[in-house]
């Protein structure tokens, strides 16, 4: 798991805006990922915990998060997200 502040830049170099919106209330779940996913945090708090290593990564709104293919974790969503997300291997 990665994460990052990203500049301006980078974000329009990643063409963001061009990506899938997804949103989830407040609310706590296992996910796992067939694919890395990239992600630009719109708006809330989230936790996502690794379900083998017990490592934390904590990220909020302006974040720029990336999740590694094959990853098993648990989501706490502490405030309603709303995220632009793409699945694939990209550069952070």
């Amino acid at each position: 798991m990665k994460k990052k502040i990203p500049s301006e830049g980078e974000l329009k170099n990643l063409k963001v805006e061009s990506w899938g919106i997804w949103e989830k209330e407040k609310s706590i779940f296992d996910w796992s990922y067939s694919d890395t996913e990239t992600c630009f945090i719109l708006d809330g708090e989230v936790e996502v915990t690794d379900s083998e290593t017990g490592e934390k990564l904590e990220f909020k709104k302006g974040d720029l998060v990336q999740f590694p293919k094959g990853l098993n974790c648990v989501w706490n969503v502490k405030k309603p997200i709303r995220k632009y997300y793409n699945f694939g291997d990209l550069e952070i």
